[in-house]
């Protein structure tokens, strides 16, 4: 059982288990921050520090993943092929930001964030922002990157090249000496200089092959997310029964744990068996390494974060895009699909009907256009719509966002205005949930 609970909203601690309190907090913090890095985050390594062993049995146990404790840093080698085409739609739209006011990483941003790795696993001790500029620039000419240029000649390409390195900063693969990034975006030069740490740069790449091998075997266009990830981390071979049931478990857990939801229906055949049968002693072992909430229904299964911590995409979010999602996701819920003109049109009356709480640029041209889409991006990396062209679906988890009328008004007099049924479950509210 958790040591956490609910008390009336409030989230209250057994301190008769404060030690298994504190492996959670350790689970949830290598989860979170899988490179753990003393000199970046000496709180959070020490705490993981001192649980290492049962975590790492955890780990190895259940989902195969190597949790290495390199002297000043703690990696888990966390390794996620996504199952189903919901796991590789979501798996796409959680791309890497600095902060949450910041632009998520482009293509641009992480093709320079590789080429950084790779010109500080080879320069000195220290280095400066230009001179990693200049070893970029000649590391993409080696490479014969066609239609990609470094060049840095303009405020957006430096602010592109600060965002990558400003990410290797967080991760402590180095370590700011003096100066800092927005000095660079003005004029170029080394306006910086970094300290390289050799040990978290050494543990940043995740993968069973080596990329330089799978890019030479690859012809035309990258292949989708899924089937990259297969390529870079393929599956052990399973000689026996119990090989391939340890496979499937593991699989399944992981994807219980890094995914916000995973559908019985998605899953192939034998999977979707396996976590019919164990459905519950998954969820459970998650739950007491974690503290996240099982919710399994008839579609499927998913694993909510009381603290609402343990994401990178929130929702409900306050603003006018976190108003706008929560508007979207109850209509898609009662209508089933839409086509993404109608939503944009949608859109258009809530700007209207809200203006006085939506931000006041949300009325100039093309602003609500932009905002559809990103409200889409939103539900799609929480698992709550399929996304095909400019028709969107809405999964079963957008259930959780439908305002049920009829039970607000057959609701007795006094009561809470929004139905609890509604807060509570994930997935269908209609369906009572599987035992």
């Amino acid at each position: 059982m958790s040591p956490v609970s609910v008390v009336k909203g409030q989230f209250e601690i057994d301190t008769s288990d404060a030690d298994h309190f504190e492996f959670q907090q350790a689970a949830r913090k290598i989860l979170d921050t899988p490179l753990l890095n003393n000199s970046v985050d000496p709180d959070g390594y020490r705490l993981v520090r001192r649980h290492l062993r049962r975590l790492r049995d955890w780990f190895e146990l259940n989902t195969g993943w190597r949790l290495i404790d390199d002297s000043t840093v703690i990696r888990l080698n966390k390794q996620i092929v996504p199952l189903t085409p919901t796991a590789c739609a979501i798996a796409s739209h959680h791309s890497a930001h600095l902060g949450k006011a910041d632009i998520p990483f482009t293509a641009r941003r992480y093709v320079l964030f590789c080429l950084a790795a790779a010109a500080l696993e080879r320069s000195d001790a220290q280095t400066t922002l230009g001179r990693l500029a200049d070893e970029i620039k000649v590391l993409a000419h080696q490479h014969h990157m066609p239609g990609v240029e470094f060049a840095f000649a303009t405020r957006d390409e430096r602010a592109d090249l600060a965002a990558a390195v400003k990410l290797l900063v967080q991760l402590g693969a180095i370590r700011r000496v003096s100066g800092d990034e927005e000095t660079y975006l003005q004029a170029a030069g080394d306006a910086v200089l970094y300290d390289v740490e050799r040990r978290a740069l050494a543990r940043l790449l995740v993968a069973a092959q080596a990329p330089s091998r799978i890019a030479a075997g690859l012809m035309g266009d990258v292949p989708p997310i899924g089937e990259l990830e297969q390529l870079l981390l393929p599956a052990a071979m399973a000689h026996t029964e119990d090989d391939r049931n340890r496979t499937i478990r593991r699989e399944l857990t992981v994807h219980l744990l890094e995914d916000p939801v995973v559908y019985f229906s998605e899953l192939p055949e034998e999977e979707a068996a396996y976590l019919t049968k164990q459905r519950s002693v998954l969820a459970d072992r998650i739950a007491n390494l974690t503290g996240l909430t099982p919710e399994i229904r008839s579609e499927g299964v998913a694993m909510a974060d009381p603290e609402d911590r343990l994401t990178d995409v929130r929702m409900p979010e306050s603003g006018t895009d976190g108003h706008a999602a929560l508007l979207v996701a109850e209509q898609l819920a009662k209508q089933g699909s839409a086509e993404t003109p109608i939503i944009r049109e949608w859109v258009d009356g809530w700007s209207v009907e809200y203006r006085t709480y939506w931000r006041a640029s949300i009325r100039e041209p093309g602003a609500t256009a932009s905002l559809v889409q990103s409200v889409l991006h939103k539900l799609v990396a929480l698992g709550l719509v399929a996304v095909n062209g400019h028709h969107v679906r809405a999964l079963p988890a957008i259930q959780r966002f439908r305002f049920d009328a009829a039970r607000l008004s057959a609701a007795p007099t006094g009561t809470s205005q929004i139905p609890a049924p509604a807060q509570l479950s994930l997935l269908s509210v209609y369906e009572e949930p599987l035992q």
